[in-house]
Formats: C-alpha cells, sequence, structure tokens
C-alpha cells in the first residue's frame, strides 16, 4: 500500500504555519481533518475502537468515490465546495502535509520596499549607505538626499516621493539593523564587517592568544594635584581561559605601559598586605605545588596564573604600534598580530571584557559615573574618593578574588555544556595538557623593555631630552665610537619616562649595561617624569625663557610637583594639562617591577651650579652683539607716508 493510502503525510512545517494569519492556519487544519479521512476512512485523532464508516471505507470505496462523498457532505453543511478543489486539496496534502492545505497567497513573504518604485528604493538605499560615516542625522534629511540622488540620477524624470508617512515606513526596513540613526560608532563599525562568513580563533593553551586593549574606566579617582578625573585601563586577557594576566590604570596610557604591562604578565601577582588567606595561590584550584616546583616565584603569590604570550592581538592604537612594544614582543619571542583597521571584532573577547569590568567592579567603585553622561547621576564627580594607586590596589585584589574564581560563560567543555568554568579551573585543566614553562623577568629584561635613544658618549657625559647623565664608568668611553656603523658610532641608551634620574646605556665594547645618573639627581626631592620635563620646559619657554638651563628647568619640574602635593588647594587657574601631567608623574613614580640597582654612591656626581650651555659656550668663541634699536610707533608712521 503506497503512502498515501496509509495516510501518511509529510511533517508540518510549524514554523511556516506561525507566519501565517491565523484565521489561514486553522482553515488549513480543518480541511485537514477532511481529507484525512477521504486517504484513511477515519478522521485524525479517532478512538481506536471506531471503525470507518462505509462512505470513506477505503476496502470497500474507491478514491474517486470517497471524494464525491466527501463533497456531498460538506455541501450538505452548508458549505460550497466542488470535487476538484476536493482533490487539489488532497493532491496537495499528499505532496507537503499541512502546508499544501494554507492559502499561499497569504503566505508569500512581502518585499522590504512592498510595492514602491524602485528607483526610489535605490535612491534610498545609496543615501542610508552614504550615512555610515556622516554625524547621526533625521529622516528629514535623510529624505533631502534622496531627492538629490533621484534628481542627479534621473534628471527631470525623477519621480516624485511617497508620503511622509510611506517614507518613514520604508526608510525605517530600508535601515534596519544598520543603526542609520543611532549610534554613530555602532554604524561605522557594522558598515565595515564583511558580508561573509565570519572564521574563528580556537586557543587550546595558555597564551596561545592573547589580546590587549585599552579603555576609559568609568570611574573618576582622585589625581595626587587634587584634580578629578577618569583613568584609563590597559589590560591583557588570554583567550584559552580568559584570564586577565596583567592590568593597568593611568592617566592616559603611553607605549611604555604597554610594555610594563608585558612584564606584569610575565610575574607572579605578589600578595599584598591586607589581603585574606584565601587569595593564596596555594588554596586555590591552581596546580601550586607542581607550579611551584618549576618556578619557585609562586612560592607566595596570589591566585592568578603566570601565562606566558605567545601571540598577541591589539589594534592600531599608537601604544601599542609603536616600537617599544613591539621591540618589547620581540624581545621575549612574543609574535605581534595587529587587527585589520576598522576590526573590533577581530579581538572581541578583550572588548567585551570592558562591558564587564562596568559592571562586575566600577558601579561598586566610589565615584563611579556611568558609561555616558546619560547614565550620570547627579553630582556624580563628588563621588570620588580613591586616587588612581589605590583604584589599581582594589583592581588587582578584584582581578584574583572575583574575576578569576567567577564562572565564565565562554569556558564551557563540550560533554558537559551546562557547566561553566572559572579562568583559573580551565586554566588547571589546560596547563595539566600544555604544561608550564616559566620565563623570569630580570632587571636587564626591565631594561630591554623600556624607550631606547641614541646617544654620543661625550666628555661631559651624555645628552638626553636637555638633560646631561654622566658618571665615572662612562671614562674609557668618552668621544669613543660605540661599534655601531649604522648609527654612526653612537650608543644606545635606555631611559624610563616615569623616572628620569637615571639611564642605562648598552655597553658595546666589554657588554653589560651602564647605569648613569642624572647630575642633578640630588637636588631633586624626589624623581618626575618626562612628561613633567617636557611640560617644566614649556612653561618656561612661555614666560620668554627659550634658553633656560637645565637646572632651571629640574626647579620649575620640582615646584609643579610641589605644587601637585597641595591638592585641591592648587591654583584655579593652573592649566588642566599640567594638572594631568603632575597627576599621571605622582602615579608613576612607584613601579612594582623589577628594577635595575641604584648607581653606586661615588657614581653620582656632585651637583654643578654651572649648567652645561655654559660649559659648551667656553670652547666656542663669543659671537658680536649687535645691539637693537628701539621701535619707535611716530617714525615709523611717517614711513608710511605718500
Amino acid at each position: 500500500m503506497s503512502p498515501s493510502r496509509r495516510g501518511a503525510a509529510p511533517l508540518p512545517p510549524a514554523g511556516l504555519l506561525d507566519g501565517v494569519p491565523e484565521a489561514v492556519a486553522e482553515e488549513a487544519q480543518w480541511w485537514e481533518r477532511h481529507i484525512v479521512e477521504v486517504l484513511t476512512g477515519l478522521p485524525p485523532e479517532h478512538e481506536p475502537t471506531v471503525n470507518a464508516s462505509a462512505e470513506y471505507d477505503p476496502a470497500r470505496r474507491s478514491l474517486r468515490q470517497r471524494e464525491l462523498a466527501k463533497v456531498a457532505e460538506l455541501t450538505a453543511a452548508g458549505h460550497k465546495v466542488s470535487f476538484s478543489k476536493v482533490k487539489r486539496l488532497r493532491l496537495a496534502y499528499e505532496k507537503e502535509g499541512l502546508w499544501g492545505l494554507v492559502d499561499q497567497r497569504t503566505a508569500r513573504p512581502s518585499r522590504p520596499a512592498g510595492r514602491a518604485d524602485e528607483r526610489v528604493v535605490e535612491a534610498i538605499r545609496r543615501a542610508i549607505a552614504e550615512e555610515a560615516d556622516r554625524s547621526t542625522g533625521t529622516v528629514v534629511r535623510l529624505r533631502r538626499r534622496v531627492e538629490q540622488i533621484l534628481v542627479e540620477v534621473h534628471g527631470d524624470g525623477a519621480p516624485p516621493l511617497p508620503a511622509h508617512a510611506t517614507f518613514y515606513r520604508l526608510v525605517k526596513r530600508l535601515s534596519q539593523g544598520k543603526h542609520t540613526f543611532g549610534s554613530a560608532k555602532t554604524r561605522r563599525s557594522l558598515a565595515k564587517q564583511p558580508d561573509r562568513l565570519f572564521g574563528s580563533v580556537m586557543a587550546y593553551r595558555p597564551g596561545e592568544w592573547m589580546q590587549i586593549d585599552s579603555t576609559t574606566i568609568d570611574v573618576r579617582v582622585v589625581l595626587d594635584n587634587g584634580l578629578v578625573d577618569r583613568a584609563e585601563l590597559t589590560w591583557i586577557v588570554d583567550l584559552a581561559t580568559r584570564t586577565i594576566s596583567a592590568a593597568v590604570l593611568r592617566p592616559t596610557t603611553k607605549a611604555v605601559d604597554a610594555a610594563v604591562l608585558l612584564a606584569k604578565t610575565l610575574t607572579p601577582e605578589p600578595m599584598r598586605p591586607g589581603w585574606v588567606d584565601a587569595l593564596r595561590m596555594s588554596r586555590s584550584v591552581l596546580p601550586h605545588r607542581r607550579l611551584t616546583d618549576v618556578d619557585e616565584r609562586l612560592e607566595h603569590a596570589a591566585a592568578r596564573p603566570v601565562i606566558v604570550p605567545e601571540t598577541i592581538v591589539c589594534d592600531h592604537g599608537k601604544a601599542y604600534i609603536s616600537r617599544t612594544f613591539q621591540s618589547a614582543c620581540r624581545a621575549m619571542g612574543i609574535n605581534f598580530q595587529p587587527t585589520h583597521k576598522g576590526s573590533p571584532w577581530e579581538k572581541g573577547v578583550v572588548e567585551r571584557s570592558f562591558d564587564s569590568v562596568g559592571t562586575l567592579f566600577a558601579q561598586y567603585v566610589a565615584g563611579y559615573v556611568g558609561s555616558s553622561v546619560e547614565r550620570r547621576g547627579e553630582n556624580a564627580d563628588q563621588g570620588a574618593v580613591w586616587s588612581i594607586i589605590e583604584l589599581q590596589a582594589l583592581l588587582d585584589e578584584w582581578i584574583v578574588a572575583s574575576w578569576q574564581n567567577r564562572p565564565h560563560d565562554g569556558l564551557r567543555h563540550p560533554v558537559t555544556p551546562d557547566k561553566a568554568l572559572t579562568p583559573n579551573e580551565q586554566y588547571a585543566a589546560l596547563v595539566e595538557v600544555a604544561g608550564y614553562v616559566p620565563v623570569p623577568l630580570s632587571a636587564d629584561d626591565y631594561i630591554e623593555l623600556l624607550p631606547v635613544s641614541w646617544n654620543a658618549i661625550n666628555k661631559y657625559g651624555i645628552r638626553l631630552n636637555r638633560r646631561t647623565y654622566d658618571c665615572k664608568a662612562l671614562g674609557p668611553y668618552r668621544r669613543q665610537h660605540s661599534g655601531v656603523e649604522r648609527k654612526k658610532g653612537l650608543w644606545e641608551v635606555h631611559y624610563d619616562p616615569y623616572d628620569v634620574t637615571r639611564v642605562w646605556v648598552r655597553n658595546h665594547h666589554d657588554g653589560g649595561w651602564i647605569t648613569v645618573a642624572w647630575k642633578h639627581m640630588r637636588s631633586m626631592p624626589a624623581p618626575f617624569g618626562e612628561l613633567a620635563w617636557q611640560h617644566a620646559r614649556t612653561v618656561l619657554a612661555q614666560r620668554g625663557q627659550d634658553a633656560a638651563t637645565e637646572a632651571e628647568i629640574a626647579e620649575a619640574a620640582a615646584a609643579l610637583l610641589d605644587k601637585a602635593e597641595q591638592g585641591p588647594d592648587m591654583d584655579p587657574k593652573e592649566s588642566t594639562r599640567q594638572r594631568r601631567v603632575a597627576g599621571r608623574t605622582r602615579a608613576t613614580n612607584k613601579s612594582a617591577e623589577p628594577r635595575p640597582q641604584e648607581p653606586p654612591e661615588e657614581q653620582i656626581p656632585e651637583v654643578s651650579t654651572t649648567s652645561d650651555d655654559d660649559v659648551d659656550a667656553a670652547d666656542e668663541p663669543i659671537a658680536e652683539v649687535i645691539p637693537l634699536p628701539v621701535f619707535d610707533a611716530r617714525k615709523e608712521a611717517e614711513k608710511w607716508r605718500f
């Protein structure tokens, strides 16, 4: 017996039935009951003890006789049907099941543009595409642009635009999912997404793929100068374990910050005073004993894995594409992989983690101001009570205590998809397979991560950014060729932008590093950074002291920091840049990284009261002094008379 004789039919497309009007679906189900009775002799959901009636019994009646019986039955019940209709519906049911009984006129999907003129539709699509890189406007502006496009393309034969209400509905449908009248940032991002299948990168071991990025944290902090401002958060996330291996807060992110972040990734997180004992690695799910056998630094570490990056993915921010950061990656054997420009989805893990820090950490911190002005509370700035250093300590503790022990939705094993693992649990599982190889970061490694400058070693020492560095160890190398032909005999000098008290010179002749102190180090109460130094030079130049000596610049920079220590009592006329310079300098004075040893006392020269500019000038002939005449406006005006 054929399937149709047994009453079998294709499975009903339930999803398609949901898209047709309810009355049409009910009518199709009503017809199904009668068609099934014609095919099998019994209606659907009949009782097991019920037998087929004589009119529809397949053993006694042919299919044509049963169809004629159904026509007669429905006509007697007041339904005007024909034999051809019953036969057509029966054939459609045998072929498509319940879907064949649906009025297909109601099932056809409507066109996105409806019955609108195709020329108008094309002009609207073009206008919507042009909005991708423009500032967000209104539908009225778009309508005006559509009119211009129609005139440009069709001239006098341009079709008229539909009524405003119809035009609005048409634009709403054609611009769906493009954020044409929403966020400009989201609109640009969507416009750059390729119209093809997105690939994915799978990480099977810690450090295989890591992503780094920066964002402004939604917490206002009190800088050391009393200025209230938002800090920038830079952190690096491991794709395989979702571990935040390092995080740095700075008023502004510089290239050296990214290099320091890389150094923090390679070193264990130490237990801090005041942290509970439960945050120790020895009390976590991490395989502390086996890891300590390999790396002794983990003996008293906090419960945050040390992950050695293999590949780092970043965007094209200046801090990441800088020579400093790329040199640091090469020195550590790390593959540097920048994303395509305008493709934030290529580092989506770190982008989404920034959203999490706002909901899981920032909103609970005093000084939280929300992600936008619309979300900001009244007098939110007054709630800022933490300094940037204190907020850094809170963030470090939160990462160890909360983030690393919170189940992450992206860490689900295929065998147990209902259970999400924590970053520490995922690391413990993967390190058993991938193993762990420590990379100790020494003081020499720290120097290698610093920015580089090529300078000559003169008789007075090294001049770097109008500062003089000198020590006895430079004696054999003064006025000597370094041996680096490509740099014309200059010497490789590494410097810390946040501490100008010393530099490190690579000894190209005998190997190693020479720590060279700044001549004016003893005259300054505390070390300060390159930013403060450059700002002090700018201030002196604005005062007319273009030829300011090194000692004068150092004195001005020290005065800036002294004023910063006064906090909110600073001069209200002080510029915002000056406050940010002082705040950043104080925030970066202390480093948690392995620092090179201080130069021996005998290498620190005494402070000289004579500037280096004066010393250099003694070897040169004095130029003739030509006095300038006094400007007289009246005499000058007489020359202009005709």
